[in-house]
């Protein structure tokens, strides 16, 4: 049976992992990936799956719709979904669309995050006039962890956003960079505790040294990875139906009991 190549849509909780990335002796994201495609691969090595992903995520950190792209000999995507959802541990797969050879999950149009809000006491008003402080094209070397590559990008969308008691941030860019949405994070909720000025946000941003601290990891979630030309198909069959409604009950059960506490 000969092999064609797919992009799957796949979410997963960042406190079950230690990063998104294959790291020797850690439990990760990719190497459950890799564990799910080989037991599902039909005695098909590592390598003939060729796995590449979008976006990297710290560990901690939550994704609804990182993109995998990977080969696979199933010729039919629900069955290959149902497969890989039934086997895997702590990956759900979401969604999937058929790619070409030279497809390259990494040159996505739009990535999308969001980050959620855990201090009650904030004023809403001063943090959106604080993130639109980082509209547009900047360096943003203050407000990211260096790692050697241009810090220089564009934020192409952020909002805050009211949700009865809950406020989130989202944010929208081509690419973001290694710690950017966490630092940035970290700088709007000062401002709307009361605790930095919009002003020295800006002189930071502009290249002054400083920083607002580093907004925790499991507050943030990459939500989406968006490509012009590839559209996905949701299948929400079993196994992921029974898995997620698992988790969702049990969620709730100890999210009262830490209410009752």
């Amino acid at each position: 049976m000969t092999g064609r190549r797919v992009a799957v849509k796949i979410a997963y909780l960042g406190k079950l992992f230690s990063g998104s990335q294959v790291q020797p002796g850690l439990y990760t994201v990719e190497g459950q990936v890799i564990s799910d495609l080989l037991t599902t691969g039909k005695g098909r090595p590592e390598e003939w799956f060729d796995l590449k992903v979008a976006s990297r995520t710290d560990a901690g950190v939550n994704a609804l719709g990182n993109v995998i792209v990977f080969n696979t000999a199933f010729q039919d995507n629900e069955s290959l979904l149902r497969a890989l959802n039934a086997v895997s541990k702590n990956v759900y797969y979401r969604a999937i669309a058929d790619v070409d050879e030279g497809f390259n999950p990494r040159y996505a149009n739009v990535r999308c995050y969001r980050y959620v809000v855990t201090h009650k006491v904030v004023d809403v008003r001063r943090m959106r006039d604080c993130a639109e402080v980082f509209l547009g094209y900047h360096d943003f070397k203050r407000f990211c962890k260096y790692d050697g590559k241009p810090t220089d990008t564009e934020l192409t969308r952020i909002s805050v956003i009211e949700e009865g008691d809950t406020i989130y941030l989202e944010y929208e860019s081509r690419f973001f960079l290694w710690n950017m949405i966490r630092r940035i994070s970290a700088a709007i909720i000062e401002v709307g505790r009361g605790r930095a000025t919009i002003e020295e946000v800006k002189e930071v941003l502009d290249g002054k040294e400083g920083t607002f601290g580093l907004g925790r990891a499991d507050a943030l979630t990459l939500t989406d990875v968006m490509y012009k030309d590839v559209h996905f198909e949701e299948y929400r069959s079993e196994p992921l139906e029974s898995k997620s409604g698992e988790l969702l009950t049990a969620a709730e059960l100890e999210a009262g009991f830490y209410g009752s506490i």
